[in-house]
């Protein structure tokens, strides 16, 4: 696997700053935080962490609502405590990836500051603007994904400005060339930080259509229930712009002048996500991956459901490289969406088993090595705008945003000496590192065995994958590589299932949980290299 490059088929950690580790006891993470704890995560062993926003920001948004791009947030420390980030995680062999949100920033980023002010002024186009139709309504019918028009009124300038998320987002012209400049010099800021790649957020969103036209209607769909405007369109022209393919060109050219094979995934969400993430991804000049919504926002983990999500990457010629995650900040925990609370324990060893043995980048979550379930957080502790935007329909972020629970016998698991931003789980202390540590049979200690299992495998690593079978909770698949056959079988339900998988003589296991020669138990896999 010498000349394959290190992020392919990687294992990506995810942390969410304000969740991770509280260094200096005001109840949100940071920073330093992060940085005392890598030795925990290298010992999971991944490739790489991924940082979500800790860039200067009023926090609407929790970060993704950026005022300075190349500055730091002081609740979570300093750029000089960044740069003692990357050294550590260097020196653990983890790569660094960071967050970089170019569809919008903050209304208190000084670029709108001065757009608003002025409309003839350096920045005056840096953002959509637009006129009322004549009897002042909005310039569209355009929705914001946090419910509510994506278009709200600026009395100093007299115009519409457009936000696709809270209106303390404004969205930014990335169409305009002087935008485009300004963002690569701030990529280049981070890559000359030792930044080794970056998780480019809702890059869909980057360019509207410029002529505004009106989103069409978009047809019923009872399975998943309507719970925002935002729901009811079809998003034609607020994104997916033809133009962004271009732009990330301009980014690929940038980071292929760096050395150590830098890395780019787009997180592309939407009805559309599949053609974008090929688009975004295709040719080799372009990003590198790209990761949907099909496990995020899944209701159920089917076969059916990982076969259409696989069959969309098949390695076509020029296809670019997938990434998975089952869980983010944005998703409520998968084990509250897909499991049964009897059944947790052992549906989050299948899981991770599943995850872990896909074809593409895996993205672990911070907690997912845990088998932590979604917090019931109360409506008086909310902080997240779009749970108390929709609640109680709300996908409930916030809940997926806990604090990580270090030692099980803390007041505050570990994570604080006072009270954190947001309400440990109850039941997250029993789960903690530190009970999780002490029993080898632990999920803690199975992510271990199986990361280590997917980095010495090239058929897991980077092999091709072809199904073999996918009905009700039966699914099963091939990876090969480099002369290795693997096959990969998985239960995803608490019944067994019968599935022979031949003479023992022909294979060789390599993980086996809850499996016989002609049975898969309930929530039951197993991975053998054939001889």
């Amino acid at each position: 696997m010498a000349d394959t490059p290190w992020w392919k088929g990687a294992v990506i950690y995810q942390i969410y700053p304000r969740s991770f580790a509280d260094s200096n006891d005001d109840g949100i993470g940071d920073l330093p935080g992060i940085t005392r704890h890598l030795d925990y995560v290298a010992r999971l062993g991944v490739d790489a962490i991924w940082l979500s926003p800790f860039f200067k920001s009023p926090m609407r948004d929790f970060g993704y609502d950026v005022s300075d791009y190349r500055d730091v947030d002081p609740i979570f420390g300093t750029l000089a405590d960044f740069d003692a980030l990357i050294e550590r995680a260097h020196a653990l062999n983890l790569k660094v990836l960071i967050d970089q949100v170019y569809s919008h920033t903050s209304d208190q980023h000084p670029w709108f500051a001065d757009s608003r002010s002025d409309p003839a002024g350096d920045h005056a186009d840096w953002y959509i603007w637009a006129d009322p139709k004549p009897d002042g309504s909005p310039p569209n019918n355009w929705q914001s994904v946090f419910g509510g028009p994506a278009w709200t009124w600026d009395g100093r300038r007299g115009q519409y400005y457009c936000h696709n998320f809270l209106a303390e987002q404004p969205q930014i012209n990335g169409a305009h060339p002087a935008v485009q400049d300004e963002l690569i010099d701030t990529a280049r800021f981070w890559l000359n930080r030792g930044v080794d790649g970056f998780r480019i957020d809702a890059i869909n969103f980057l360019m509207p259509d410029p002529a505004l036209t009106d989103n069409p209607p978009a047809p019923a769909d009872d399975g998943n229930p309507r719970t925002r405007p935002f729901d009811f369109q079809l998003h034609t022209y607020n994104q997916g712009h033809a133009a962004i393919p271009a732009f990330l060109e301009r980014v690929r050219t940038l980071f292929d002048g760096y050395d150590g094979d830098r890395f780019t995934v787009a997180e592309v969400g939407g009805a559309d996500s599949d053609r974008e993430m090929k688009l975004f991804t295709q040719g080799g000049k372009r990003l590198n991956s790209a990761y949907g919504f099909d496990f995020l926002y899944a209701s159920r983990l089917t076969a059916e459901v990982v076969a259409d999500a696989l069959g969309k990457w098949p390695g076509a010629e020029g296809e670019g490289w997938p990434s998975w995650a089952f869980e983010n900040h944005d998703a409520p925990r998968a084990l509250t969406r897909w499991g049964e609370r009897s059944s947790f324990a052992a549906f989050a060893r299948l899981k991770l088993r599943l995850l872990l043995s896909l074809r593409g980048n895996a993205i672990l979550y911070y907690g997912e090595e845990l088998g932590l379930p979604q917090v019931d957080v109360p409506f008086d502790k909310l902080q997240d705008p779009e749970a108390i935007a929709n609640w109680p329909r709300t996908l409930s972020r916030d809940g997926a945003r806990t604090p990580m629970p270090w030692i099980a016998d803390d007041h505050h698991a570990g994570f604080s000496t006072v009270e954190p931003w947001l309400p440990i789980g109850h039941d997250h202390y029993a789960l903690a590192v530190d009970r999780q540590e002490g029993d080898e049979g632990s999920l803690l200690h199975l992510t271990r065995h199986l990361i280590a299992l997917r980095r010495h495998s090239p058929a897991l690593r980077h092999g091709t994958l072809t199904l073999a079978e996918a009905k009700d909770a039966l699914l099963v698949f091939d990876r090969e590589a480099d002369g290795q056959r693997l096959r990969c079988a998985f239960n995803l339900g608490a019944e067994p299932v019968a599935y022979d998988r031949g003479a023992p003589e022909s294979w060789r296991m390599l993980d086996e949980e809850n499996a016989t020669a002609d049975t898969l138990g309930g929530y039951g896999s197993w991975i053998a290299e054939r001889i």
